[in-house]
């Protein structure tokens, strides 16, 4: 039997790997796991811990209790999303042009950089930064309790964490526009209707349902070539011209094809057997972007 690993302790989250599958469980049940600028830093960080570890083949996040997010914690009143006059370190540090970067952007901005596959199984209330953080998560799971809502109208401020180029190419503009512009929760059956989650599950199965999708993905795939399809399909979401594509995916599969993770994934497929990959994404990542740098914040 393997045997789970638990990795050093957060302050918001619980974090462990088994067998290969990622475990990220935002962990502040007592507050529905609202989220504040200790659990940004946390989830930066646990992304930086599975990209960094060749054992992790796909990442999981769901939540604690009885929601997975219910947004930013409020706990700051009516002065919550005023950062000038919060003040502190925290807002110090995150100012950039004499701009406040939003928290929930830096996330999703990690979560878009990721190296391995990122399950969501929303387990509850999935409310503000609760959804707009799944956004960046490229298969979503829904517990039939859950409940979404792009409620920022409601609260007097707008979409953030880049939902406004995620969510669009999700679920399509008109119906990314009357989310927000409604801000109304609606439940896990519509979310899956319109395409935002992939399936919905009853309370008990969405767990299992997700690591077995996470199961599938790291006993069958070499993981150098997710880490390479991961990038390739985000990263194409905002090309011009299908060129771009041609140009990336051109140079990834002459990179491939010449590795010993293509020789093993032919030879496993004709000898009938489970493939065994020898390639490594922290070694064997090959750069396929000569061109590409990520858009600073300014």
């Amino acid at each position: 039997m393997p045997q789970a690993t638990t990795r050093p302790a957060f302050e918001t989250l619980d974090y462990a790997v088994e067998d290969g599958v990622a475990v990220i469980t935002l962990n502040r049940p007592d507050k529905l796991n609202a989220f504040n600028t200790t659990m940004m830093k946390e989830l930066i960080a646990a992304f930086d811990d599975t990209d960094g570890d060749d054992d992790v083949r796909a990442v999981i996040i769901t939540g604690a209790g009885r929601a997975f997010c219910a947004g930013a914690d409020l706990s700051g009143g009516a002065q919550t999303f005023d950062y000038d006059a919060r003040g502190g370190q925290d807002q110090a540090a995150r100012q950039q042009d004499g701009v406040h970067r939003d928290g929930g952007g830096l996330v999703t901005l990690r979560i878009f950089d990721s190296l391995k596959p990122v399950i969501s199984a929303c387990n509850g209330a999935a409310v503000g930064v609760g959804v707009t953080m799944q956004l960046a998560m490229d298969i979503r799971l829904a517990s039939s309790d859950a409940r979404y809502g792009f409620v920022f109208a409601r609260r007097g401020i707008n979409p953030e964490a880049a939902s406004s180029w995620f969510l669009p190419r999700l679920v399509g503009v008109q119906t990314a526009l009357e989310w927000c512009y409604t801000g109304r929760i609606f439940p896990a059956q519509e979310a899956h209707e319109r395409g935002l989650v992939r399936s919905v599950h009853a309370p008990d199965d969405l767990l299992p349902a997700a690591r077995a999708l996470a199961r599938e993905i790291a006993d069958n795939t070499a993981p150098v070539s997710v880490a390479v399809t991961r990038q390739l399909i985000w990263r194409m979401a905002g090309a011009t011209h299908p060129m771009e594509a041609h140009k990336a995916d051109s140079r990834a599969i002459q990179a491939r094809g010449r590795s010993g993770d293509a020789r093993e994934g032919v030879s496993s497929f004709l000898e009938k057997r489970l493939p065994n990959y020898p390639d490594r994404v922290s070694r064997d990542l090959p750069d396929i972007w000569p061109h590409w740098e990520a858009p600073k914040f300014s």
